[in-house]
């Protein structure tokens, strides 16, 4: 049977970059893998396919011979590599795989990050703190519990005086080796999960594992103008690795309670404040409180509506990690009194017949829209 054209097989065209190249090849060959297809025949040549294709197109020199002469270029052999796969030389081969699949080829890349699988867990504290609190930033202790590291064994899981032993059933390598179909699959020890190394004379106080579980307490900081949901990372305060593996980071989720009279977005602070009918109209100076326990002046100017707001710069939150502060708004809402005495009334009566046209336009304006309603 024929070959298929090498482009038509990777999915892509003659002017196709590398970075192209490698991602189509990367699509196919996880998606027919032998070991994504166990005793799937048509998987596998199409794999076989895929990679005697990108192997050589991936070639520069091999890549422009078959674009002068197609398949012919590599009858009798001509394109084959000893020692390699599909038109890779074994570095090639392994470099290709090690960055697809992680666990396939050269098991030696690896053996540097054995502990990596050893790694303590991230622990989650969850804070609720005031918005006073979050304002000024404060310290605080926390207590939790976790794992630390045992210091019966200092650590590697092995009675005092032994060491753990090389892995019996990987020999040290923290890798085993398995045929798939025509192609031999390298993977993670499942006994000793790729330390190379098994307890053979464990820890007493620890079981093997390394680590003991605890109860511990820290000093926080929590940074001026922390927001609600935000997260701190403390780096290597989580639980402790297994058998001298890292320790796991604890995350901080703070929530910051509601306030009584401040709603928060962002940087900046909002109020509301009730103003009575006369200062709205008249105009007056009010004196409203702030985050930060102190006082605030605000000159209310004569003919106020009720919601207008009013921006006072700097009064809001500080922005963490900077000097700077958000503003606060103040809303003012016109009262109307429910509850009126005989004087009261008069004066608004009185208010109310001397009122003129010039002092309500909008009301003015309302009335003559609606006339032209009616008589339409």
């Amino acid at each position: 049977m024929a070959k298929r054209d090498f482009y038509d097989v990777l999915g892509v065209s003659k002017s196709a970059s590398p970075d192209e190249l490698k991602s189509a090849y990367r699509k196919l060959a996880v998606k027919y893998h032998p070991d994504k297809n166990p005793g799937d025949k048509n998987a596998e040549d199409k794999f076989k396919e895929a990679s005697e294709a990108y192997g050589i197109l991936s070639d520069k020199e091999k890549k422009q011979n078959y674009d002068n002469f197609g398949h012919a270029a590599f009858e009798g052999g001509g394109g084959r590599q000893s020692g390699g796969f599909g038109g890779f030389s074994g570095a090639d081969f392994s470099d290709i795989f090690e960055d697809f699949f992680g666990d396939f080829g050269g098991g030696g890349r690896s053996r540097g990050n054995r502990n990596s699988n050893n790694r303590g867990s991230d622990l989650r504290y969850d804070l609720s703190i005031s918005l006073e609190e979050a304002y000024q930033g404060k310290k605080q202790d926390i207590k939790f519990s976790t794992t630390e590291k045992c210091n019966t064994c200092n650590g590697n899981g092995s009675k005092p005086g032994h060491s753990p032993d090389r892995c019996s059933y990987c020999g040290g390598n923290g890798k085993i080796r398995s045929n798939q179909g025509f192609f031999t699959v390298q993977q993670t020890c499942p006994q000793c999960n790729g330390n190379g190394e098994e307890i053979t004379n464990p820890c007493n106080d620890c079981n093997g594992q390394g680590k003991k579980q605890a109860s511990k307490k820290i000093s926080v900081t929590i940074p001026k103008g922390v927001d609600d949901g935000t997260r701190i990372r403390l780096a290597g305060k989580g639980e402790a690795g297994t058998r001298g593996g890292a320790t796991g980071d604890l995350y901080l989720f703070i929530n910051v309670n509601s306030h009584e009279l401040f709603k928060r977005s962002d940087e900046n602070l909002f109020f509301e404040f009730p103003i009575s009918i006369a200062d709205a109209a008249l105009g007056t100076v009010i004196e409203i409180p702030t985050i930060d326990g102190g006082k605030a002046k605000l000159k209310i100017p004569d003919g106020t509506q009720s919601g207008k707001q009013f921006r006072l710069k700097g009064k809001g939150m500080p922005f963490m990690r900077r000097g700077d502060f958000g503003d606060l708004y103040v809303q003012v809402n016109t009262e109307v009194p429910i509850y009126l005495n005989k004087q009261q009334k008069e004066l608004l009566e009185k208010f109310r017949e001397i009122e003129n046209e010039k002092s309500n336009p909008s009301i003015k304006k309302f009335f003559q829209k609606a006339k032209s309603f009616w008589k339409n």
